[in-house]
């Protein structure tokens, strides 16, 4: 049975972690000390795999279900949906640490040097 707010909010912390399914693979994780974690299962390649979404609250239930919409489709099209995300990770670090945009940056912030 799919998850609702309601059940993801209400999920306490116990003695051991355990998890909350909801479908296609998308669960939580929640950790004894109380922190909630959005996991998704998968398999490419003839094994199975796992994902990281994020935390909950930060996530919400239908940000998690896009992202593993997200994931399932890439993994439909052959794509394996953690190397996509550490390439993309990989490029905007790429975009933010230029040179100009560093000496830019610096030197909007330290006006006294010029």
């Amino acid at each position: 049975m799919a998850l609702t707010d309601t059940k993801v909010r209400a999920g306490k912390p116990d003695e051991k972690a355990y998890i909350l399914t909801d479908s296609d693979g998308l669960f939580l994780y929640i950790h004894p000390n109380g922190s909630k974690y959005w996991r998704f299962r998968f398999r490419f390649g003839g094994k199975q795999h796992l994902m990281a979404f994020g935390v909950y609250p930060e996530i919400s239930l239908a940000d998690a279900r896009e992202r593993r919409d997200a994931a399932r489709k890439q993994v439909t099209l052959g794509i394996y949906p953690r190397e996509h995300k550490k390439e993309l990770k990989e490029e905007q670090q790429k975009e933010f640490n230029t040179v100009e945009k560093v000496a830019r940056d610096w030197h909007a912030t330290n006006k006294k040097w010029s």
